[in-house]
């Protein structure tokens, strides 16, 4: 099954997909792990992303679809997978659709108040990506990576400052794909707000997983 999982801030698509590729047995391919893996390789490409990233521009779509081609064309992921963080807006959309023809789009709606109280409690590990929440989903260690043992980290654009702009750019830019994935018929959209087994169970109903 090829699924996109999209959302906003907070509400937890990346936990979501990570527990959902683990009941598929496919990989859990996340845009920011990519554009990190290139840049820590020291290639070419990798040292413009990495040009970019410090400038604070975006990364062009022309860029990450590459790199999304790149990993969609591993072994892996000939039986399918989950991209969270692509597509990020129409456009995007059209391209991945150039590149693959998508199962579902799962939306992840949480509120804006939801996902700013949400946002302040998450710690990051700075080495390995991975993702926690103080209240939702905390490490074993306070404040240690279960992965790699590494310091949790606040990122900058999880201050909340920082949530209330990326909360706009995610209606202006993110919410028009539900409307492209509805005309697909593809578009699920699911109820962020519960605990997390409960929005996992809700996905695996709407995807007859049960």
């Amino acid at each position: 099954m090829k699924i996109v999982i999209f959302g906003p801030q907070g509400s937890g698509k990346g936990t979501q997909a990570d527990i959902l590729a683990e009941k598929l047995n496919i990989p859990h391919i996340t845009m920011g792990d990519l554009l990190r893996l290139e840049v820590q390789s020291g290639s070419k490409l990798g040292k413009t992303i990495e040009g970019l990233i410090n400038e604070g521009d975006l990364v062009p779509d022309e860029i990450t679809l590459d790199l999304l081609k790149i990993r969609l064309s591993q072994s892996d992921s000939q039986n399918g997978f989950i991209i969270d963080g692509f597509p990020r807006n129409l456009n995007q959309s059209k391209l991945l659709d150039g590149l693959t023809k998508i199962d579902k789009a799962l939306e992840i709606w949480i509120s804006d108040e939801e996902s700013a109280k949400r946002i302040t409690g998450r710690r990051s590990c700075p080495v390995c990506g991975a993702v926690y929440h103080l209240k939702f989903n905390p490490p074993k260690e306070e404040n240690k990576c279960d992965k790699c043992d590494s310091e949790l980290i606040i990122r900058d654009d999880d201050r909340e400052e920082v949530i209330k702009n990326r909360l706009v750019i995610y209606h202006e830019q993110t919410e028009p794909i539900i409307d492209y994935y509805q005309n697909q018929g593809v578009h699920l959209k699911i109820d962020g707000r519960p605990a997390i087994a409960e929005v996992s169970q809700e996905i695996f109903v709407k995807l007859n997983l049960n």
